[in-house]
């Protein structure tokens, strides 16, 4: 089930569950799933369900010697320090370990861990966190350096009993959390086998209790043992019923994201207030590329929390998915308004804010989309320098072709991508302006400075396929699938175009399944499969793919091409539907004007 939601990582659950823990052991929240489709963007998760980050307790005072600092012990603690500062390790380390035997002062046990740390040193910091941890017994610092050590040593063994008295000594709010914190510190060790031995033996007296059985089954989806973790998230579920993070846990051992979502969608039956459920079903949903009913879950999410950024960011997304411009430019501007109203909010709003540029020009509003990038703050990472491409190109489609060309020019970008960039951005506005001759030549110069940039490569063939150079446009294109064997627009760009001049059918064919085993989902490249079938004479076949492919994007190339073969069909009312569809979405699109030319037809 991969990238279908992350549940029950210990970062989380230590976050999740300090403040319940404290209580009589109720329910500890899990951490939001991370959305698959959008994770990467998305700007805000979904919260833990309401719970406070607990008040750390004053660390209690450490006790020291009284010790004078003579002449004669400071000589020695400042030529430590000299030798250790010239690279001197090992004479340092064992003048500070003689005078913290000496002094029997847990500072100077602590300096020494430090040098022979700094010296990547294994046995001598652990001895010296021994001296350390025997001189500040009380230091919690000391003592999780010591257990550090202890589980990254080939003998796991000492850190047993220091870890079972800390469970048996924790109030019983706060065993919970002690538990996790000893399965993450087990994770770490070298001998795996004996780790998990051991953490079963450490709960064993609480096997009880919830937290005792979701450590368990962290641990052993940790190590690939998923019949484990099943197991020990369905005792946890058993234990209590409607325990989310139980659930949750259960979901992502369970196979695959069919089974997660059966899972996810059976609990949310019994138990419709599990907002945490709901997010991670929604997640998984999204992952299954089933957006309605993702948009369905977020929309029960909104209900509940209605200036949600994370809600708001990902209802955005399926919106787009499902050809729901309209909504998606609703949410995202609600998403920007919530963003103002939390001055305090680490949410980014630099992409969105570009996706609303977008959605504003497609809709002829260029005022709107200037507007949306002037909110991109410089800065910003990649987002700042993406806007100011967008600004180029809509003051070219204002009409001021030169100052959308210095606008451009005045960007001063450090890495070679940018630098790309720059040249790419520079043909568009040349192309769409019409000058496509100065545009070839800006990207033939560009393809000269940097030849192995594979979107560079690809929109020069592009483009020389469209001033007629089909050799230049090949060859181009087979450079890209060298470079990037798994660049399925290469394949789909050489196949359509192959098809589309009626040549080599049976490669245009392979080329365009290529691309589709590389992208399955891909309308643009289901419309190409649809596009060779018709050349071929598949109508059938040609049909079928072409309208999936527009029932996933209705596109106006795709409307033009089913059109024709629907025409070709004897559909011949259908076909005109479509292709007035696809006049009233671009007037001017080139392959509708060619085709009705080509069949001498009129609308």
């Amino acid at each position: 089930m991969k990238n279908a939601f992350a549940i029950v990582t210990l970062a989380g659950l230590l976050t999740a569950c300090a403040a319940p823990l404290r209580q009589a052991a109720p329910e500890p929240a899990a951490p939001a799933p991370a959305p698959a489709a959008a994770s990467a963007t998305a700007p805000e998760p979904e919260p833990v369900a309401a719970v406070a980050e607990p008040e750390e307790a004053p660390a209690p005072a450490q006790r020291l010697p009284n010790v004078a600092l003579s002449k004669e012990l400071l000589y020695k603690l400042m030529k430590a320090e000299l030798e250790f500062r010239k690279g001197n390790w090992q004479p340092a380390y064992l003048s500070m370990m003689v005078a913290a035997q000496q002094t029997r002062d847990p500072r100077l046990a602590q300096r020494a861990t430090e040098m022979a740390m700094s010296a990547r040193q294994g046995e001598p910091t652990l001895a010296a966190i021994r001296l350390w941890r025997e001189l500040a017994p009380e230091s919690e610092e000391a003592s999780q350096y010591h257990l550090a050590f202890i589980v990254m040593s080939d003998n796991i063994a000492e850190a047993e009993p220091i870890l079972a008295e800390r469970l048996k000594t924790a109030a019983a709010g706060e065993r919970g959390l002690a538990m996790f914190q000893a399965q993450q510190l087990l994770a770490r060790a070298k001998d795996k086998a004996g780790a998990a031995a051991m953490l079963e033996r450490l709960v064993a007296p609480y096997a009880a209790t919830l937290e005792a059985h979701v450590v368990l089954a962290q641990a052993a989806y940790g190590r690939g043992d998923k019949e484990g973790a099943a197991r020990e998230a369905a005792a946890a579920l058993a234990i209590k019923p409607d325990s989310e993070i139980a659930v949750l846990m259960l979901a992502q051992v369970s196979g695959d994201e069919a089974a997660a979502e059966k899972v996810l969608a059976q609990f949310l039956a019994a138990h419709p207030g599990a907002r945490e459920v709901r997010s991670a079903h929604a997640r998984t949903l999204v992952s299954g590329k089933q957006y309605g009913p993702a948009r369905d879950e977020f929309l029960a999410l909104l209900k509940g929390q209605p200036d949600n950024l994370g809600t708001l960011y990902a209802l955005g997304v399926m919106s787009l998915q499902l050809n729901d411009n309209k909504g998606a430019e609703d949410y995202f501007t609600r998403f920007a308004q919530a963003l103002a109203a939390k001055p305090d909010s680490e949410a980014d709003g630099s992409k969105v804010f570009v996706i609303l540029a977008q959605l504003a020009e497609e809709r002829g509003d260029t005022k709107a989309a200037l507007q949306w990038l002037d909110k991109v703050e410089q800065g910003e990472g990649g987002a700042w320098f993406n806007a100011q491409l967008k600004r180029a190109a809509l003051v070219a489609k204002q009409g001021d072709v030169p100052g959308a060309r210095k606008l451009v020019a005045g960007l001063a970008p450090t890495q070679p991508a940018e630098q790309a960039q720059l040249v790419l951005a520079d043909g568009q506005i040349l192309r769409d302006a019409g000058q496509v001759e100065a545009a070839y030549a800006v990207m033939r110069a560009g393809v000269e400075k940097y030849p192995t940039n594979p979107d560079l490569l690809y929109d020069f063939a592009l483009l020389a396929e469209k001033t007629g150079r089909l050799d230049v446009m090949e060859a181009s294109l087979r450079k890209v699938m060298r470079e990037v064997p798994d660049n399925h627009h290469a394949y789909n760009a050489l196949g359509y175009s192959l098809a589309e001049r009626n040549v080599r059918l049976q490669e245009a064919y392979e080329l365009i399944d290529k691309a589709l085993k590389l992208a399955p989902g891909d309308p643009f490249i289901m419309d190409s499969m649809g596009w060779v079938q018709y050349r071929l004479g598949n109508l059938s076949a040609a049909e079928a793919q072409l309208r999936q492919a527009y029932a996933l994007r209705s596109d106006p190339e795709i409307a033009v091409h089913l059109g024709e073969v629907l025409w070709q069909k004897g559909d011949k009312a259908d076909a005109q539907k479509l292709w007035r569809e696809a006049r009233s979405k671009d007037p001017q699109n080139d392959t509708l004007k060619n085709t009705l030319a080509r069949l001498r037809l009129s609308l």
